[in-house]
């Protein structure tokens, strides 16, 4: 990571009360599966039987529930982590990149002896990524691990149907961190069984945030469109927020009564990796700092847009330092065509933010086990 001397840049400055000891600790709290991320780009094609290929490029880095908390920790979100860690060289790298170099706060994780750090090789082959992971089972539950967060002011999670919020005998963690007062932004992977059971669904009343894509927002509603999703979703939780990919994003925020579409921007999308993981993180904390909904959409996007231009996951994760560049690009550009018009006036909001942001600005980070990235 490169950050000049200066403080860090603190988004949400106006919110802190250093003196109020009820004050959230953390603006956002995460729980995953961390994963060693070895990357392999600019390779030819895949490998076939008995072959060997070179790349061009290789790069290592923590991934998994890492990419999210990376990518929040970048945007100044004071970022508390609790996962599961192994006491193996892999392990080790990953915990130390993430408290050290990303100054995410692991209090909440824990080292566990003789367990295997979960590690994904990724292959991009013509903009496309094939992967393989080796890992095992967590040693013990997420509730088990963390039990009481620390106060967050969001909790960011995918819904799990074996352990629904606010549905068991026995209150979870993020039970826990709803009583504290923490506003939960949800998630929620791909059904590999094809069943998409909308009982899933009712967690959502105990949310504030739903930010699934567009294929995933279909399917649990039984819809045929990304907009008649977003208005089904949007009777089941006060911010509905459907990702088109390069479609651009739209949201229906009812807390507000605000609706908003955002189009994607013109890159060149090397790996999608994280930029998921960006867009919601982008988008919590344009949600806490009480931006309207038209440019906590469009500051998602752009935090995705520049992702999905570099390689890696947490590798790629923008920082302030990255968005301000890229202001300060479009700004001077000499373009006068109406995209570029367009993106001048989207983005003319971050004129509030760049100037303060540029003293403390954080950038993407070169995290590796060599001691360059060629990625």
């Amino acid at each position: 990571m490169t950050e000049t001397d200066g403080a860090r840049f603190d988004p949400l400055a106006a919110l802190r009360d250093e003196t109020d000891d009820a004050a959230p600790e953390f603006d956002v709290f995460l729980h995953g599966m961390v994963f060693l991320d070895i990357i392999f780009t600019g390779l030819p094609q895949m490998p076939r039987q008995g072959q060997e290929v070179w790349a061009q490029g290789m790069g290592s880095c923590p991934g998994g529930i890492a990419n999210l908390a990376v990518a929040a920790a970048r945007l100044g979100l004071r970022t508390s982590l609790g996962a599961a860690f192994g006491d193996d060289d892999y392990g080790e790298f990953c915990w130390r990149t993430l408290a050290e170099q990303e100054h995410v706060d692991l209090r909440a994780s824990r080292r566990y002896p003789d367990w295997h750090s979960p590690v994904t090789v990724s292959m991009a082959v013509e903009g496309d990524r094939n992967m393989v992971t080796h890992g095992h089972r967590e040693p013990q539950s997420a509730t088990e691990l963390i039990g009481r967060p620390p106060r967050s002011r969001a909790v960011l999670l995918d819904l799990d149907p074996a352990q629904p919020i606010g549905g068991g005998d026995e209150p979870t963690w993020a039970d826990f961190a709803r009583q504290e007062g923490a506003l939960l932004f949800a998630d929620i992977g791909w059904d590999a069984s094809g069943a998409w059971d909308r009982g899933v669904l009712r967690q959502l009343e105990h949310c504030h945030a739903f930010l699934p894509n567009a294929d995933e927002a279909m399917a649990y509603t039984g819809t045929r469109t990304a907009r008649e999703a977003m208005w089904q979703l949007a009777d089941l939780v006060p911010l509905a927020v459907v990702t088109q990919g390069p479609d651009g994003a739209i949201a229906y925020d009812s807390s507000t009564g605000e609706e908003a579409a955002v189009p994607a921007l013109r890159v060149t999308a090397i790996d999608a990796t994280g930029a998921g993981d960006v867009f919601a993180a982008a988008m919590t904390l344009g949600t806490l700092a009480g931006w309207p909904l038209a440019q906590r959409l469009a500051f998602a996007a752009l935090c995705s847009s520049l992702a999905v231009q570099q390689v890696g996951g947490s590798l790629a994760a923008p920082g302030w330092g990255d968005i301000a560049d890229w202001w300060a690009r479009t700004r001077s550009c000499p373009d006068t065509g109406a995209y570029h018009r367009s993106m001048r006036r989207r983005y003319a909001f971050l004129d509030d933010f760049v100037p303060a942001a540029h003293d403390g600005a954080v950038r993407r980070a070169a995290a590796t086990i060599a001691r360059l990235s060629d990625a």
